[in-house]
């Protein structure tokens, strides 16, 4: 088994980790974050653009704007969403309010969307607010 590149979403650092450790709590070999999260987690765009070019496991970003109903709304379902596929998919969030450079880069017309990463590009994008059980299954089916 060849290891996954997974980027350190705290220092940016690209990490090489065992596929089989992937559940096993890996850590960041520059800062000692953990690599993978059983929440979702809020990152800013540099990361973003790092982690979808170079990461190996597939990388769904919510994008979002905390104004926005619907956004708050999905939060605790996407973060159970990451919780269920913590070791096959790292979920994350970034505010589009906060960098808004994302928007127009990533083409988001209406938020919340998700968009899933792998191998360095977009495979899926999904519009709206879903649950839980929706989230996994649209990330399995995407990635």
């Amino acid at each position: 088994m060849a290891p996954k590149k997974i980027t350190c979403l705290d220092c940016g650092q690209v990490n090489r980790v065992p596929e089989d450790k992937l559940t096993a709590a890996p850590k960041c070999g520059t800062c000692g974050a953990k690599l993978m999260s059983n929440k979702a987690v809020e990152i800013d765009f540099d990361t973003l653009q790092k982690a979808a070019r170079n990461d190996d496991l597939p990388l769904v970003v919510d994008f979002w704007a905390p104004w926005c109903g619907p956004c708050r709304m999905m939060a605790p379902e996407f973060s159970k969403a990451a919780g269920e596929l913590n070791g096959q998919a790292r979920l994350v969030k970034l505010n589009t309010e906060d960098h808004p450079k994302a928007g127009a880069v990533y083409n988001i017309r209406g938020i919340p969307t998700m968009a899933a990463f792998a191998n360095g590009r977009e495979k899926a994008r999904q519009s709206g607010a879903i649950p839980a059980p929706a989230i996994v299954d649209w990330v399995k089916a995407a990635v």
